[in-house]
């Protein structure tokens, strides 16, 4: 569950809020598409995990001899991962300017404390506090977020056409680039690995089977919990906010839910936005820390790193940057870092040799094949729309 709520992250909120406002129905399926794809994804990175005993940026530390491919990995994986960083500070500081009306950067340095309190949690009280708080997070975003579908009339033939895969124009291909980015992180990529690693350390081969079944379960209900979640997002936005004025921010579509829904249904939507930004900032931290482990072999103190990270993101804050806009772009740098984290996991995970009797069967290999494929295109054909204007 901790690993899912990467999933529900205030870089979601942004992507699918836009999304919903602005084409509506239109891009349903790319969120039903991301969110089976993040399936896949983590059950193989919690399988790397539970097999090896070791996480993903570890066994490619461990495999990249030259120093500078490995430092230049590094890098990547770094900013996709200060990216995040970025997108859950400014979640979390919207969530508490509409919340109180504190001003951007306090309510930004307000939810880097909060994430250094959870990650110092993680350190003393070990995984399974740290998960137990999540996961009540978790809760909290759900019942936030799926609250106003219950007063929202969905438009049940529009929303089965969303289902349908196409597109609108350059801008529904970069809303579609920031969905992908903010559902299969790169960074939940790294960190479920770790997660599993440090919650089971190397399982025995005879106990491996039951924990992987196990695993699959507990994957299964934090992806179905993060998937439904997304969907009702965009589907609120699109029976709600289309054609709306002022949509296009997350506190215009805040106050365009007021409106039509009532304020109880807005500050549930802003308490959800509060809990994602909260709990998945920790969640970012902690991938960074083992991405700089594994790579580097070198760690600092987790709360060191979340202060420095933690600067990016009251900069933009500090310059005025539009946060809703940053939060989208965010998410679309995720979408391309996504290949660097699930191609040589797809790699790993089919070695035998290090797997043993749990590696990927050929089909299991060819799904997370295409989509790769589909998600280098995807970022291939937004570059090439973007440059053609």
């Amino acid at each position: 569950m901790v690993a899912g709520v990467a999933y529900l992250d205030p870089g979601n909120v942004a992507s699918n809020v836009t999304a919903g406002a602005r084409f509506g129905y239109l891009l349903v399926w790319v969120v039903v598409v991301a969110n089976a794809t993040a399936w896949l994804v983590q059950y193989l990175s919690a399988k790397l995990g539970l097999s090896t005993g070791r996480s993903l940026p570890g066994l490619l530390g461990e495999r990249m001899r030259h120093p500078v491919a490995r430092v230049a990995f590094w890098v990547q994986a770094e900013l996709v991962a200060m990216a995040t960083d970025i997108a859950e500070v400014l979640g979390g500081a919207i969530a508490l300017q509409l919340l109180f009306g504190l001003p951007l950067v306090l309510g930004g340095v307000i939810t880097g404390v909060v994430s250094m309190v959870l990650l110092a949690l993680h350190d003393r009280r070990g995984s399974t506090t740290f998960e137990r708080v999540v996961t009540g997070m978790v809760v909290v975003i759900a019942v936030g977020f799926c609250a106003g579908i219950v007063a929202a009339p969905i438009d049940g033939a529009q929303a089965t056409a969303g289902l349908l895969p196409h597109f609108e124009g350059t801008g529904s291909v970069l809303l579609a680039a920031s969905i992908v980015g903010a559902t299969v992180m790169p960074h939940a990529i790294y960190a479920h690995s770790a997660l599993t690693r440090d919650r089971f350390g190397l399982v025995p081969p005879a106990q491996r089977r039951r924990v992987l079944v196990a695993t699959r379960i507990d994957v299964s209900i934090a992806l179905a919990v993060a998937g439904t979640v997304n969907v009702v997002i965009l589907l609120l936005s699109a029976s709600t906010l289309r054609g709306v004025e002022g949509t296009s921010t997350i506190p215009g579509a805040w106050q365009a839910i007021g409106d039509a829904l009532g304020p109880v249904v807005a500050t549930l939507f802003a308490v959800g936005l509060l809990a994602s930004g909260l709990a998945s900032t920790s969640v970012g931290a902690y991938a960074g820390a083992e991405i700089m482990a594994g790579l580097l072999r070198r760690r600092i103190p987790l709360l060191l790193r979340r202060g420095i990270t933690l600067l990016p993101a009251l900069l933009l804050l500090v310059l005025g940057v539009d946060p809703t806009l940053a939060l989208v772009l965010s998410q679309v740098a995720l979408s391309f870092g996504i290949p660097f984290a699930l191609v040589p996991l797809v790699w790993l995970t089919a070695q035998r040799g290090l797997l043993g009797e749990n590696a990927n069967r050929w089909w299991t290999t060819a799904l997370a094949g295409v989509a790769a494929v589909l998600l280098v295109g995807l970022n291939v054909a937004l570059l090439a729309l973007t440059i053609a204007g």
